[in-house]
């Protein structure tokens, strides 16, 4: 089978390592890629949000299925654009990618399936917005309906704070994305990413993952795209996977298919483990990213297979196999991300941190010059390592994370604290 991965991030790098693991497999490409990429794959240098380049490739090369990485292209409608030139795809379409691409039609969608989530408004005159906050009182939430690239959601825990969050979406700030709002009450408990494997009618659990939004340890600064995450979600007990599977994904699969809109893909959730039990924060249609890294070296049964049984329809009854181990991923990222990161700085030593034990590495935001490897984005680098717990997870990236010669880059110290803390509390 000949497979097309779009994205140059390191999901698309997880996610390629693992469909190269498939015999299935006789050619893999990715586009545009990176050079990580480049030691398993071939690299397309095709702008993926040109979809008809996209397709003209794929028909070119022969490609059986395209795996869609991020969420963009999907909501833009490539997974219908492929299909109309008969390029098999994975994802679901611009209709269901509307889950991912309006928190207001996703709120829309749990009232008719009566999904658990946070009381809410949506508002496109900043006048209506701006009462419905001052009659709530804080704290309060306030998101752009559309795509912000993680970065329309506001927590505001004083009006004022709050106001300028609306002043700031109907500004402009975030374009068209914030031509609506979406205000939510402020959900309290721990939040936690779920996904789920979906063919239009059935679902198979495919995990849980817990990440690491702030910048710097502590949970403290600037919010980021994640800086690290870890894989299981200890929170995540068999019996609120259960509730999970049966209040909010299958709801949400049975309220898409009754539109005529069936999703096929992967579901992620945002999940809050209230005391009231699990809410929906926000649905996303792709893998989660830096969670993904995490999640799929646990995943015993054939990637690629399941990809495609998703993608036609056809999805298996049984369970997806999980090893029972933790993986942990720290995200090396570039001084001044998320803000202003500094490109160019030089990447040195990555084969002696992969040779740790239990250790990958994934590459993001790189580039060659000169034959070396530098940084060109904002997160840089992803060191993943598994483990039989969650301390011994931690032990084994940051011993790797050591050995790599990176001054340019810096990472946060205390991935996966909270699940060591109850790890150590359980002896």
């Amino acid at each position: 089978m000949k497979v097309l991965i779009l994205g140059s991030g390191g999901r698309e790098h997880a996610l390629a390592n693992a469909v190269s693991q498939s015999p299935d497999l006789s050619r893999l490409f990715v586009a545009p890629g990176n050079p990580g990429m480049a030691q398993i794959a071939t690299l397309a240098p095709l702008d993926i949000a040109d979809h008809a380049a996209v397709a003209a490739f794929a028909r070119a090369e022969g490609i059986d299925l395209v795996i869609v990485g991020p969420e963009a292209p999907l909501v833009a409608g490539i997974v219908d654009d492929l299909a109309l030139v008969g390029v098999r795809a994975f994802g679901p379409g611009r209709e269901a990618a509307r889950l991912e691409g309006s928190k207001g039609f996703t709120k829309e969608i749990c009232r008719e399936a009566g999904i658990p989530t946070a009381a809410w408004g949506r508002f496109r005159l900043p006048e209506a917005a701006l009462a419905y906050v001052r009659a709530q009182g804080a704290p309060i939430v306030v998101k752009a309906d559309g795509l912000a690239a993680g970065k329309g959601v506001v927590v505001a825990h004083t009006l004022a704070e709050a106001e300028a969050a609306l002043d700031q979406m109907f500004g402009g700030a975030f374009g068209a994305a914030g031509s609506s709002v979406v205000i939510e009450e402020m959900l309290v408990g721990e939040e936690v990413s779920f996904f789920a494997l979906c063919d239009g009618e059935r679902a198979a659990a495919l995990g849980s993952a817990q990440d690491h939004k702030r910048a710097l340890d502590g949970d403290r600064g600037p919010n980021t795209g994640g800086m690290g995450a870890y894989s299981p979600a200890p929170a995540m007990t068999p019996d609120i996977e259960a509730q999970v599977m049966a209040r909010i994904i299958r709801p949400a699969l049975a309220a898409m298919a009754a539109r005529g809109t069936p999703f096929r893909g992967i579901l992620f959730a945002g999940l809050m483990l209230t005391a009231a039990g699990p809410k929906l924060i926000e649905f996303n249609v792709r893998f989660g990213d830096p969670e993904t890294q995490a999640l799929l070296p646990r995943i015993q049964d054939d990637l690629l297979h399941m990809l495609r049984a998703a993608a036609d329809g056809q999805l298996p009854n049984a369970a997806v196999r999980l090893s029972p181990e933790t993986a942990l991923t720290v995200v090396m990222a570039a001084k001044g991300y998320p803000e202003s990161p500094e490109k160019g700085a030089a990447i040195r030593g990555l084969e002696r941190a992969a040779a740790v034990e239990g250790v990958t590495i994934t590459q993001a935001g790189t580039a060659l010059k000169n034959n070396l490897l530098v940084a060109a984005g904002g997160r840089v680098l992803n060191v993943t390592a598994r483990a039989s717990s969650v301390a011994e997870a931690q032990r084994r990236a940051y011993q790797a994370v050591g050995l790599i010669e990176a001054p340019g880059l810096f990472c946060r110290r205390d991935i996966g604290w909270r699940a060591v803390e109850r790890e150590r509390a359980a002896g």
